[in-house]
C-alpha cells in the first residue's frame, strides 16, 4: 500500500491547483512528454492509443456519409496562402515559415500549414471541371503547426494532431447542409463516445473562423467550470472558390463557383476527456476510447491455478471483443490497483483462490470504485453491461455539472458576479452588436462561446446597451 500511496500523491489535487493537476495527469499517466523544441509535445504510446481509437470511430462515421481521406503537403507557398486575405491575416501571428532548403535560401517562403483550405482550393482549381464531379467530400488526418505563445498539453501546442474535412458543393444549400451535418456528427461523438454533453450553436462574427461566412461549434464544460471548444464546422460560401479560381461547368453549361465547407476536431478532445471525467487519482476514460477496457489482475498469483484462471478470463474477454490485458508482473497488488486507476482503465478484473472456489471474479469500476462480484458463467453479459453503465454514469455526471453551472443573467454585473463566484456558462440576451460583446469581455472577463441553437427568452433587452435583444448567447471563460 505504500507504493499505492506514493504513486497517488504524485498528482496534485484538482481542488488545490486545477492546472497543475491537469499537467500531472497528462505526464504521470504517460500520455505526453515535453519535446526538446519549446511548445512541442511527444504523444506517447498510451496517449496515441487513445487518439487511434478516436480516429477509428470518427473516421468510420465520416465514411458513412461518403467522405474520403486524402493527404495534402505540409508546406504552403506564401503567395498561395495570401490569395484569400482574411485567412492569412487571421493566422499570420501563428504561421511558422521555411526560408531555406538545405543551405540555399528559397525564392519564396513556405508556410507550415496552420490549416489546409488554401491547398485544397489549389488542388480543386486543377481537377474540377463539371458539376458531375460534385460534391467532393474530403478529409485528412494530419498534424498542423501554429506558433502559439502559451502552450499546454493537448489544449494548445505548436504542433497538434487533428482531422480537417474540406468539401465543395454545387449549391449553397448543399454546403450549408454539410456544415450542420458534420456539426451534428461531432455532437453525437462527444456525447455517445466521449460521454461529454455539449452546447451546439453558432459563433459570433467576432469569434468565427477567418474567412468563413458562418462558424458552428460544440462547446463543453470542464470540471473547473471553464469552457472548451470541442469542434467546429465552417460554411465558406463561394469566397474561397472565387479567390482561388475554382470553377466548374454547371447544368446550364456556364462556369460557376462551388460552395465550400471545412470542419475539424483535434487531440484537444483528449484534454476534454481528462478535464471532464478525471479525478484526483488520475484519468477516467470512457470505455469506447480506452486503450485497455479491462485489466485482469491475478490475486495471490503464486498459488496453484490462479494464473491459469486469470488467463482464462483474459481469453474470454478478448473473444468478446473487449480490449483486455493481464498484469502478472511481480509488482504489488496496491501498485497495480493504483497504476491502472491512474491510467483510467474502466474495469479492473481480479481473480484469486477464494474467487476460484466460489466460481466468481471481482470487478472494480474506475468511475465509482464500486466492486461487483460476478459469477464466471455471467462474464459475457456482465462486462458489456458494466461498460455501458459506466459510460452513462460519466455522461450523467458531466451533464449535472453542465446544468448546475449554467445560469441565466440579466445584467453585466450578474454575469461578472456569477463568473467570479461560481464560474460556468452565463446565459444572457444580446443585441448582436460586436461592441457589446467586447464590452462584456472587458467588464466581466468572458468571451462569447456560442449563440445556441436552443434559444431561450431570458429578457427583452441586451444587458450591455439596453437595446432590443436578438439572441440568447452563452458567455464563459475558455481554454
Amino acid at each position: 500500500m505504500a507504493d499505492n500511496k506514493k504513486l497517488v500523491e504524485q498528482i496534485t489535487a484538482m481542488e488545490e491547483d486545477f492546472a497543475k493537476w491537469y499537467t500531472d495527469v497528462c505526464r504521470k499517466a504517460e500520455l505526453v512528454e515535453y519535446a526538446s523544441v519549446k511548445g512541442f509535445t511527444i504523444l506517447r504510446p498510451y496517449g496515441y492509443a487513445i487518439w487511434e481509437n478516436i480516429q477509428s470511430i470518427m473516421d468510420a462515421e465520416f465514411k458513412k456519409t461518403g467522405h474520403e481521406n486524402v493527404a495534402m503537403p505540409v508546406l504552403i507557398p506564401e503567395s498561395l496562402l495570401k490569395k484569400e486575405g482574411e485567412l492569412v491575416n487571421g493566422f499570420a501571428p501563428e504561421v511558422a515559415w521555411v526560408t531555406h532548403g538545405g543551405s540555399e535560401e528559397l525564392e519564396e517562403r513556405l508556410a507550415f500549414r496552420p490549416t489546409s483550405e488554401t491547398m485544397f482550393c489549389d488542388h480543386w482549381s486543377n481537377i474540377l471541371q463539371t458539376y458531375r464531379q460534385l460534391p467532393m467530400l474530403y478529409n485528412q488526418w494530419c498534424s498542423v503547426i501554429r506558433w502559439e505563445k502559451t502552450t499546454r498539453p493537448f489544449l494548445r501546442s505548436r504542433e497538434f494532431w487533428w482531422q480537417e474535412g474540406h468539401t465543395i458543393h454545387e449549391t449553397a444549400e448543399e454546403a450549408q447542409a454539410e456544415t450542420l451535418q458534420q456539426l451534428n456528427c461531432y455532437a453525437d461523438f462527444f456525447e455517445k463516445v466521449l460521454a461529454i454533453p455539449v452546447k451546439p450553436g453558432r459563433k459570433t462574427e467576432k469569434e468565427k473562423f477567418a474567412g468563413a461566412e458562418a462558424t458552428y461549434t460544440v462547446e463543453c464544460m470542464m470540471k473547473d467550470h471553464k469552457a472548451l471548444q470541442g469542434a467546429t464546422s465552417h460554411y465558406f460560401g463561394d469566397k474561397f472558390s472565387r479567390a482561388y479560381d475554382v470553377t466548374f461547368t454547371g447544368r446550364d453549361n456556364k462556369l460557376q463557383y462551388p460552395f465550400q465547407t471545412s470542419w475539424g476536431s483535434t487531440t484537444r478532445m483528449i484534454g476534454a476527456v481528462i478535464m471532464t471525467h478525471g479525478d484526483n487519482n488520475g484519468l477516467v476514460l470512457p470505455p469506447k476510447i480506452a486503450p485497455t477496457q479491462a485489466i485482469v489482475i491475478p490475486v495471490a498469483q503464486h498459488k496453484p491455478g490462479v494464473l491459469d484462471a486469470a488467463q482464462a478470463l483474459l481469453d474470454r474477454l478478448t473473444a468478446m471483443g473487449i480490449r483486455a490485458k493481464m498484469d502478472a508482473s511481480d509488482n504489488s497488488m496496491g501498485w497495480k490497483a493504483s497504476e491502472y486507476e491512474m491510467k483510467g482503465v474502466p474495469l479492473r478484473v481480479e481473480i484469486g483462490p477464494r474467487d476460484m472456489e466460489k466460481g466468481q471474479c471481482c470487478i472494480c469500476r474506475r468511475d465509482t470504485g464500486a466492486k461487483v462480484f460476478v459469477p464466471l458463467a455471467d462474464l459475457e453479459t456482465a462486462v458489456p453491461a458494466l461498460l455501458e453503465d459506466l459510460h452513462q454514469n460519466l455522461y450523467n455526471k458531466a451533464k449535472e455539472n453542465l446544468e448546475a453551472h449554467t445560469k441565466p443573467c440579466l445584467t453585466m454585473e450578474e454575469v461578472k458576479t456569477f463568473i467570479e463566484t461560481e464560474g460556468g456558462f452565463a446565459k444572457t440576451m444580446w443585441c448582436g452588436d460586436t461592441e457589446c460583446e467586447l464590452k462584456m469581455k472587458e467588464v466581466a472577463g468572458v468571451s462569447s462561446r456560442c449563440i445556441p441553437f436552443e434559444q431561450e427568452h431570458i429578457g427583452d433587452v441586451c444587458p450591455v446597451c439596453g437595446k432590443p435583444a436578438k439572441h440568447m448567447i452563452i458567455y464563459g471563460i475558455a481554454y
